[in-house]
This record gives structure tokens, sequence and C-alpha cells, in this order.
């Protein structure tokens, strides 16, 4: 009988067990898949933030810069080609090409390196000069309503060029002067109906032109 009591109590302490094992197994799991949870948004949440070391971040930041030049460039020739406006396209390459030659004498002048050591023209930034400059004219040929839009997309590609490591801070501003001013002095006003409506992205950025003829 003491053999069969001793049985008992074991049998009855592996089924507490058991039981404990259940209901406390269960809360473990739990609490396992909510860590697991709360990993796994971590690491998306990081992944999602834009890295400004990442090789990948700073490129995807250098090409949506590019692409919001070339789209303001394009809008300060095309949109006069489009009207007829001869004049004004004139006045559009002479103010870029104002621009260009500045930035270019300054580089030269003033070998800084980038913050991404790749070569020693940073200063200042030709995108950003370009960019200011076809905005300038866009806003001193065809008025505020063409000029706002464009100025915010040539502010983002100086936003881009040093989020990509191209530029100093300093090297977007003064390229923005010189872009502005060559933009202003070198283009006069013209009468139309036209707008500009601008989107940009870290892929990349770009405008829509409407002209009413």
């Amino acid at each position: 009988m003491p053999a069969n009591r001793t049985d008992v109590s074991i049998i009855i302490a592996d089924v507490r067990n058991r039981r404990a094992r259940g209901v406390f197994g269960h809360r473990d799991e739990e609490i396992g898949r909510m860590r697991n949870s709360t990993i796994g948004l971590a690491a998306a949440l990081a992944l999602a933030v834009p890295q400004p070391a990442s090789a990948r971040s700073e490129k995807s930041w250098d090409d949506a810069s590019s692409i919001g030049r070339d789209a303001l460039v394009a809008a300060a020739l095309g949109l006069p080609a489009i009207q007829g406006d001869w004049h004004g396209d004139l006045q559009a390459g002479e103010s870029m090409a104002g621009a260009l030659a500045i930035t270019a004498g300054l580089k030269e002048a003033i070998p800084e390196w980038r913050p991404d050591h790749s070569n020693r023209k940073s200063f200042p930034s030709g995108h950003t000069s370009t960019s200011f400059a076809a905005a300038a004219t866009l806003q001193n040929r065809y008025g505020w309503r063409v000029g706002i839009p464009a100025q915010l997309v040539a502010a983002f590609v100086g936003l881009s060029r040093v989020e990509a490591r191209k530029h100093h801070w300093y090297d977007v501003v003064a390229g923005a002067a010189i872009g502005a001013t060559s933009g202003l002095l070198l283009t006069s006003k013209h009468d139309a109906s036209v707008r500009i409506l601008p989107w940009g992205g870290t892929d990349g950025a770009g405008m829509v032109l409407s002209t009413r003829f």
C-alpha cells in the first residue's frame, strides 16, 4: 500500500505539473509571439527609414536630384517652345548657361572636397544652380503660378544633393543664389496662362505643365 500511495502521489504531481505547463506554456508562447512581432516591427521600421550612410540611399537621392534638375531644364526650355515664345527660350538658355559658367569658375577657384570625398568640386552645387536658374526664369517669365512650384522642385534638388552627400549645405545655398540671380537678371516678363504641378520623392521628381493658348 505505501508503494501505491507513492505512485498515486507521483501521478497527481505529474498531472499538476502538466496543467501548470499547459497554462504557463501557453503564456510563454504568447509572450514569445509578442516578442518576435516586436522585433519584426522594429526591423521593418529600421528598413523603412532612409539611412543616410547607406550607399543605396545616397544613390537614390543622387538620382532624384538629377531627375529634378533635368525636369526643370526641360520645362524652362520646353514651355516657351510650346507657346512659340522663342525669346523666352533664348533667355532661359542664357540664364542657365550663365549660372553654369559662374559655378564652373568657382569650382576651379575653390577646390573643396565633396562630403563623400569623390572629388574636390563641391563648391558650389551645379545641380542646384542650374535648377534655381531654370525655376527663376520660369517665375520671372510666366509668374508665380509657374514659379512657386518650380522653386519647390529646385529646393528638392538642393536637399537631395545634401542627402546624397555630394554637397555641404552651404554649397547648395551658394548654388541657389547663383541660379536665382542669373534667372531673374536675364529673364523678362511674358504674359501667358501657364501652371506647373510638381511632384517629388526619393525615387525621382518632376512636374506636369499646363498652358492655355
